[in-house]
């Protein structure tokens, strides 16, 4: 195949400086090295704790988790380099970017904002290492969309708190070290670090999962969990501290659903261009080409959404209803994407000997989780008119 790669067309690598580029060529080998060789049997037979950690020292290792946060051993790179590096990780699989986007944007990024620096200096070192893994407890069975409604509870008992409720679709609950659990108190919702070796919880796997099998997702319950008073996040009341939480992780997700179309593309390129069908390549149809143009120029229009966003919140003028444009749009492309490349690659699109089906179930999870489709059409909305439409 002679033809240009799906984000070369637009000559973007002038909008990276030569750290970004290294960062991300960097973590494109670890997945190329670490990842892809795995994963077809990893998504087949589901994540397994042991490789869960395994793959988190590995990510540690290379500074990947955390590194968007200073100091504690966090390795301190802007906002796009993060950016980047779930699109190279998200190639690999949205299991893996999750894995990472969980540990680091969700649970280290709730520590290191709005914890005691107790809190700070007992877990994040290990967190940035890959030796202590971390959830973040914020949707319940019945509350996701909307979690100003959790029932989980945090009583006060003496100097102590006791915890009592049920998070649901907790990724990494299963091998975390501490759970970020956000719960009601008479004094408005508060975060906490949880151990997960304390009397009372505990974190059952989620299983027959049929998309991101190669990422451990969990249900965690709280049974009288009984907390020292330390344990209480001390500087954030209210949906601001999780909600702020998300919207880190959302930005990683902007840029990561990028990678798992990138990789649906390309693989589509490289099997077109190598199968014949009425005794030519399947690329050289009309039908073909059009479906790859359509696909690269959402491609690229992501990516430049993404850097644009990236670029903002380097210079700390991102606001949360921009990240749901990034969002919505990209894991949207990103979805239709996958599911025309699979078109293409007829019933080889279906078996794990290529990427596509894999990624297009996964973005199915990623389009709803982390705020839904249809609650970002409504942030957006609101910014439009002024008016909230949640309720």
């Amino acid at each position: 195949m002679t033809g240009t790669s799906p984000l070369d067309l637009l000559k973007v690598d002038h909008l990276l400086d030569d750290e970004e580029t290294a960062i991300q060529e960097t973590v494109r080998r670890f997945v190329d090295d670490h990842v892809r060789p795995h994963i077809a049997g990893w998504y087949e037979d589901g994540l397994s704790p042991e490789t869960v950690r395994e793959v988190a020292r590995a990510a540690g290792k290379l500074g990947l988790l955390g590194m968007h946060l200073t100091g504690y051993g966090c390795a301190g790179t802007n906002a796009v380099s993060y950016g980047l590096a779930c699109l190279e990780l998200e190639a690999g699989d949205s299991g893996l970017r999750s894995l990472v986007s969980v540990q680091g944007s969700l649970a280290m990024y709730a520590i290191w904002r709005f914890g005691s620096e107790e809190q700070k200096q007992r877990w994040l070192p290990g967190m940035a290492a890959g030796e202590l893994i971390g959830c973040f407890g914020l949707t319940e069975p019945d509350f996701g969309s909307n979690p100003a409604g959790m029932r989980t509870r945090a009583r006060r008992d003496g100097s102590d708190w006791v915890l009592d409720g049920t998070k649901m679709w907790i990724t990494n609950g299963t091998v975390a070290d501490v759970a970020v659990v956000w719960a009601q108190t008479d004094d408005g919702i508060r975060g906490f670090a949880v151990p997960t070796d304390t009397p009372g919880f505990s974190a059952p796997t989620i299983g027959r999962k049929l998309s991101l099998r190669a990422s451990v997702t969990s249900e965690l319950v709280l049974d009288g969990v009984r907390l020292p008073a330390d344990a209480v996040l001390p500087d954030v009341t209210g949906l601001r501290g999780p909600l702020s939480c998300l919207n880190e992780a959302r930005f990683g997700i902007v840029f990561g659903a990028l990678g798992a179309a990138r990789d649906c593309l390309q693989a589509t390129l490289e099997y077109a261009s190598d199968r014949e069908v009425f005794d030519r390549p399947l690329s050289s149809f009309q039908l073909t080409q059009a479906k790859l143009a359509d696909m690269a120029l959402e491609l690229q229009k992501g990516f430049l959404l993404a850097m644009h966003l990236g670029r903002l919140k380097d210079s700390h003028r991102l606001e949360h209803r921009q990240v749901s444009l990034g969002k919505l749009n990209n894991v949207r492309e990103a979805l239709g994407i996958a599911r025309e490349c699979r078109t293409i690659l007829g019933a080889s699109g279906i078996t794990l000997e290529y990427p596509v089906l894999r990624h297009a179930n996964n973005l199915e999870s990623v389009l709803t989780y982390e705020g839904t489709s249809e609650i970002h059409q409504l942030v957006i909305g609101q910014a439009l008119t002024g008016s909230p439409a949640f309720s």
